[in-house]
């Protein structure tokens, strides 16, 4: 079986706007948000094999702290530049691609494409993958690049809505 946790980065800040977008880091909200979420997968026995992110503050920054919360070093987390900015079949090239010895991967990225990919794989309809909202995507093939909409199935969501008021 293949797993995709994807993940869309965590609350960021608009305070600076003489950052670019790819520099905008995250706000109070994303700094509590991320590290929960993080901890509430690991809670929930979430372990991958490798984080892959894109390289925007907000996104590197979310997934930094997930990696801390499963135990993971952030000298790890594969940065991709193509996720940023990335279209759904971008992402999906980028999976499919990946080495079959992984069974479990995290990936940070960014929307509109984390809520267009949470539609391929759900049997309803998602508005909106809200920011470090995450969606497990579960898959019985044995190859990367069998996995798509047609064999992978989303089994999970949470965001942190959930949880906090």
């Amino acid at each position: 079986m293949k797993t995709v946790f994807f993940a869309r980065h965590a609350k960021s800040s608009w305070d600076h706007a003489e950052l670019s977008d790819f520099q905008r880091p995250l706000n109070n909200r994303g700094l509590r948000d991320a590290p929960f979420m993080g901890k509430l997968l690991h809670a929930k026995g979430a372990q991958p094999d490798l984080i892959i992110s894109s390289p925007a503050v907000r996104a590197l920054t979310t997934a930094e702290y997930f990696a801390k919360a499963l135990g993971i070093a952030p000298s790890e987390i594969r940065q991709e530049k193509s996720v940023y900015e990335a279209f759904p079949e971008d992402i999906m090239e980028l999976i499919q691609a990946l080495p079959d010895t992984l069974s479990t991967i995290f990936l940070f990225g960014h929307n509109p494409s984390m809520t267009a990919l949470a539609n391929q794989f759900s049997p309803g309809f998602i508005a909106n993958i809200p920011t470090c909202g995450v969606f497990q995507v579960d898959a019985e093939v044995a190859e990367w690049g069998a996995f798509t909409s047609e064999t992978g199935l989303l089994t999970a969501y949470h965001y942190p809505k959930q949880y906090f008021s």
